[in-house]
């Protein structure tokens, strides 16, 4: 507050014409407006920082970073800031809150399913995922893609353990031990996500994935289709390489497939998603992988 009332004080006394700053004249040097200008600038941060108080402390706080700042409390009692230590805080969450994802359109889409055989179009088969070397024993079966054996959006031979809604990606940010050395620069969750060597960051991210007019949200549980290493597309602007199905960049589930109408190969637009912009629906109520089920658990409460 002290400073920002000094602020004030010398801006009075310097006895600039506010008004006069919204008109330039043709007879007065440029150099003159901009003065003008900027004093105005500081004239209006002066007055935000003395109607708040406490941006102002931060502010003092953070410009001053790498000292331990000695600050009053309002009783007078002198405390210490670590100046880069509030700072990081405040910047990590800003960045949380401020993080969000475009939208990747018009990708190629096919379906894959747990415990599909490799076909001619898909050499590869979803025995395992790369993330899971016993996918189907996890998954709690074979997600049968076949309409007529499913109801609900999964099987009707048994209740699956994981997310029926989920989906593939080219990227695998693992490596044989540890992570690809590139992952802790591309993938942007990585630092909050990181939970040691053998644990992938983005193995049950979300996604939203969109067709026409309907939204469905799934979580990334493989890497796919064909190329598990194309992280210019997955977190940059590249788009999907050329591949044996037209150029496919995303997988879905049957489950996926059904909400949004899917033909076996189509036309979607994805992007990542933070949980908190997950709404509740076919996607919440099932699987061990679910964070709609885990935080329900921690909660006591029955996901829906």
């Amino acid at each position: 507050m002290r400073r920002a009332r000094n602020t004030l004080s010398w801006l009075a006394s310097r006895e600039v014409n506010f008004a006069a700053l919204h008109e330039v004249s043709e007879r007065e040097p440029i150099g003159k407006v901009m003065e003008k200008r900027c004093l105005l600038g500081l004239f209006s941060f002066a007055i935000f920082l003395a109607f708040d108080p406490a941006f102002a402390a931060q502010v003092e706080t953070i410009t001053e970073s790498g000292k331990p700042l000695i600050r009053k409390s309002s009783g007078g009692r002198p405390f210490t800031v670590h100046s880069t230590a509030l700072s990081d805080r405040q910047l990590s969450a800003t960045s949380r809150l401020a993080r969000q994802y475009p939208w990747k359109t018009s990708i190629v889409t096919t379906v894959f399913w747990i415990g599909e055989q490799p076909t001619g179009n898909n050499p590869v088969p979803n025995r395992t995922s790369s993330w899971d070397k016993q996918w189907p024993r996890s998954y709690g079966g074979f997600d049968d893609p076949n309409p007529a054996h499913r109801s609900n959006y999964i099987p009707v031979k048994f209740k699956p353990r994981q997310n029926p809604f989920y989906c593939a990606l080219p990227y695998n940010d693992k490596a044989r031990t540890g992570h690809r050395p590139e992952a802790s620069h591309v993938v942007p969750w990585f630092k909050e996500a990181y939970q040691g060597p053998a644990v992938s960051t983005c193995k049950d991210r979300w996604v939203a994935i969109r067709k026409g007019n309907r939204t469905v949200y799934a979580q990334w549980e493989d890497a796919g289709p064909f190329r598990t290493d194309h992280w210019q597309y997955v977190f940059g602007n590249e788009r999907p390489k050329p591949n044996l199905n037209k150029g496919a960049g995303l997988d879905v589930s049957p489950a996926v497939r059904d909400y949004l109408g899917l033909n076996e190969t189509d036309v979607t637009d994805w992007r990542f998603v933070n949980f908190s912009e997950v709404p509740r629906g076919p996607w919440s109520t099932l699987g061990e992988n679910n964070t709609f089920v885990i935080n329900g658990r921690k909660k006591g409460v029955k996901a829906r």
